[in-house]
């Protein structure tokens, strides 16, 4: 699931070489920490938080084919 979101998110943001993805696992829910630059927060919001949901939601399919459920939270 790490890998999934990092692909997606590179994509957007211009400042690719720091973001920095935590992954804390716990028994049957992952919750994955993104941390990127100031300048590229808005850009991976987008506007009303459209962006973020989308890849929420895709990391959520993802997760539940494998039996989990998984949380993405972007941290300043």
């Amino acid at each position: 699931m790490k890998d999934f979101v990092l692909n997606i998110v590179r994509a957007l943001v211009d400042h690719p070489e720091q973001l920095r993805l935590v992954e804390l696992a716990g028994d049957r829910l992952t919750v994955l920490e993104l941390r990127c630059s100031a300048e590229d927060v808005g850009k991976l919001i987008g506007k009303n938080g459209r962006t973020v949901g989308a890849v929420r939601t895709l990391l959520g399919t993802v997760a539940a084919r494998q039996g989990r459920r998984a949380m993405l939270e972007i941290v300043e």
